[in-house]
């Protein structure tokens, strides 16, 4: 099979991804849709015409993107609270076009646990998604393939899925010594899996699940990572003070990937893939190793993340669990 390929740059931003695209009508939702990664793919896919509805912990976040695209909704979500996903799922009304599960949290410095007892990083970025697509289902089917493309899941990984998978073993660092970065790693890996799960048992309802890794960006979401790690990265200098590296993309370009697969044209009918920097990734052996030439050069995906073993496997584990949490 391969690599699609588009002709969009590395560098290309958001709203570029959408130049003479029309989303008028279409119904969207994008998680942590309020600022960073998430306010650049909500003001690219309302600036192309979309309603979309940002689903946030902080809907006051949100004031200033409803106030720039008055067609914007604004609902509370909390993802690490299966309560309050079950609550967002039962408050959806008509049919729905796409999901962007964009919202996240990374590297917290010390092992942190929900009411559930799930491991925060891997609530939050993996199974509140997992519990907050599948209780759409039904939205998403009954959109159908009734304009110029069906209906979509976007996943945002990582380029940190390459240095670890999902471990069925201890998924929560019950036994194994908690590490922020693989514990997050972890989370994007089962975020990929999961569009590849979606891509097999959804084919029947027409709904394309893929998964895109943003790049390197400055956004909050770093704002757990301690001054050694970001300047491991080249992302801060002796002082303490933020750097911006080569590699390191605007917010803007961040969210391009993302954008594309929720809503290009060109993309019509393409699932079970990943995508970085506009294009699909190769699949490559994920380890330690991935960082041998730093940080900017890790590129593809690892094989664990898109296994569909694995992926089967994944998703009877996550029902078994999130049907656990009355």
């Amino acid at each position: 099979m391969s690599l699609i390929t588009t002709p969009f740059s590395v560098r290309a931003t958001a709203a570029e991804i959408l130049t003479g695209v029309d989303l008028t009508g279409r119904r969207m939702i994008v998680t942590g849709g309020a600022s960073g990664l998430g306010g650049e793919t909500t003001r690219a896919l309302a600036g192309a015409g979309a309603q979309v509805t940002i689903a946030t912990r902080n809907p006051a976040a949100a004031k200033a993107i409803v106030e720039e695209f008055p067609g914007t909704t604004v609902a509370a979500l909390d993802l690490a609270d299966l309560a309050s996903v079950r609550a967002f799922c039962d408050q959806w009304d008509g049919p729905l076009d796409t999901v962007v599960a964009n919202a996240g949290v990374m590297a917290l410095p010390e092992r942190q646990l929900n009411a559930a007892g799930w491991e925060m990083q891997l609530a939050t970025n993996y199974l509140g998604h997992f519990a907050l697509v599948t209780g759409l289902r039904a939205a998403l089917r009954s959109t159908g393939r009734t304009r110029s493309f069906g209906p979509r899941v976007v996943m945002v990984s990582s380029s940190a899925q390459l240095l670890a998978g999902f471990d069925f073993d201890d998924p929560h660092f019950e036994r194994r010594p908690y590490d922020p970065l693989i514990a997050y790693a972890q989370s994007k890996a089962a975020d990929t899996l999961f569009a590849v799960a979606l891509s097999r048992r959804w084919a029947e309802d027409g709904i394309c699940a893929n998964a895109a890794s943003p790049g390197s960006i400055h956004t909050n979401l770093t704002r757990h990572m301690d001054a050694a790690t970001l300047q491991a990265l080249g992302a801060m200098d002796a002082n303490g003070d933020l750097l911006t590296p080569d590699y390191y993309k605007t917010p803007a370009q961040g969210a391009a990937t993302t954008v594309l697969l929720a809503a290009a044209p060109m993309l019509e009918g393409v699932t079970g893939r990943y995508f970085e920097h506009n294009q699909e990734a190769e699949v490559v052996e994920g380890g330690p190793h991935t960082l041998a030439n730093g940080p900017g050069a890790m590129a593809g995906v690892a094989g664990w993340s898109v296994d569909p073993a694995a992926a089967d496997r994944l998703w009877e584990y996550t029902l078994a669990v999130t049907a656990a949490v009355a």
